[in-house]
């Protein structure tokens, strides 16, 4: 597949002045992803959880350039507040798809993007903002051309140029429950792009909550893009992706059968997996702070206790992800505001679950942060 397109260019003076915005939603890897090759290529497949609540809106505004001058002109705020940092990580980003998209250096950008959730403190903040910038620019396309009007070639070019921003974004256009990565086992599936997996899992996991318990809203002191760097020298590398090819095909399993137990199962030790591979690395890191460890035992010992299908889940950071079919939601409700909230930063925890996936926001709509504060 090659997006290159030197026929995207604009007419600079027949171009208003204007703006896009999306809301896109993270997401949580059940099999997880961790390790690359090439510009963005997984080295096993994932499958991941699309979430509703914590999510990224974006609004690129544009305005076209008088100058022929080749660099990418940018403004970024986050939150409301200029970001050097973050604003030359995106910048990066334009300039390398430059070849996908030419009209990008005829035009000068404005981002406003504000999360509902901590940023860089684990729940995947890259995954929900590089996919709705991603989508974003596939809007743009649209607009300009006339193109990308099927919703399955807008969706699938979304998740491409999503993957080249960062690699777990790409799941991130899709409703429900995403894959990424080529097997044999999904239908469809490519290093190159997500697919959508809503279609062949049970009905138990459309209405799958995911409450994340908020344990620091600290940034992490190693980045995934340098965790997934030191996946090359790490010793256990090898035998780590014939593992998560083979977690997947229990995963599958467990999806179409409605097997919430085999699906938690997989998801707790994906995630432990996880974190000891950061652990064996070459340097060693530790993410996971001491409330980290306290939940995990608590959940354990209420799953043991209870006999309800609750299970955890962590991304590459502290917070703790609980996983669980609505069908036991309020007993978990109450066992969360009982015996949890107290190990979470100012008893704030994002009460989410399964999503409807992105959405083009409209002028004059807003969005507010789903924390909830007991």
């Amino acid at each position: 597949m090659d997006y290159k397109n030197p026929h995207l260019v604009v007419e600079t003076d027949k171009i208003e002045p204007g703006s896009v915005s999306w809301k896109s939603p993270s997401n949580l890897a059940i099999i997880k992803y961790w390790g690359k090759h090439g510009i963005q290529l997984p080295r096993n497949p994932s499958i991941s959880l699309t979430l509703e609540h914590a999510h990224t809106q974006t609004k690129l505004a544009y305005e076209p350039r008088s100058d022929s001058k080749p660099e990418i002109v940018l403004e970024l705020f986050l939150d409301g507040e200029p970001n050097a940092a973050f604003a030359q990580k995106v910048k990066g980003f334009l300039e390398s798809i430059v070849d996908i998209f030419p009209f990008l250096r005829q035009l000068s950008f404005k981002i406003d993007t504000s999360n509902s959730f901590p940023h860089s403190a684990g729940i995947a903040s890259s995954a929900s903002g590089m996919s709705a910038l991603a989508l974003c620019l596939c809007s743009l396309e649209r607009r300009f051309f006339s193109t990308l009007k099927n919703e399955t070639d807008f969706l699938q070019k979304a998740s491409y140029l999503a993957r080249l921003g960062s690699g777990s974004a790409c799941r991130s256009v899709y409703p429900c429950m995403a894959a990424w990565g080529e097997s044999t086992l999904i239908e469809h599936s490519s290093d190159l792009y997500a697919v959508p997996y809503e279609q062949a899992m049970h009905e138990v996991f459309r209405t799958y909550h995911d409450d994340i318990l908020i344990v620091s809203k600290d940034e992490k002191s190693v980045s995934s893009r340098i965790g997934h760097e030191l996946m090359e020298n790490n010793p256990y590398a090898a035998n780590r992706y014939q593992q998560a090819k083979q977690r997947l095909h229990l995963l599958v399993d467990a999806l179409k059968d409605g097997d919430v137990d085999l699906f938690g199962q997989i998801a707790e030790n994906e995630a432990l997996t996880l974190h000891a591979l950061m652990m064996t690395s070459q340097p060693s890191y530790v993410l996971m702070k001491a409330n980290s460890l306290l939940l995990i035992e608590k959940v354990r010992a209420y799953r043991e206790t209870s006999g309800q299908p609750l299970y955890f889940s962590l991304d590459a950071g502290p917070n703790l992800h609980l996983l669980y079919p609505h069908a036991i939601a309020s007993d978990v409700k109450a066992f969360i505001n009982k015996e949890l909230v107290q190990y979470c930063i100012n008893k704030q925890y994002i009460e989410d679950r399964a999503g409807a996936g992105p959405k083009e926001i409209k002028a004059g709509n807003s969005w507010f942060s789903l924390f909830k504060k007991k």
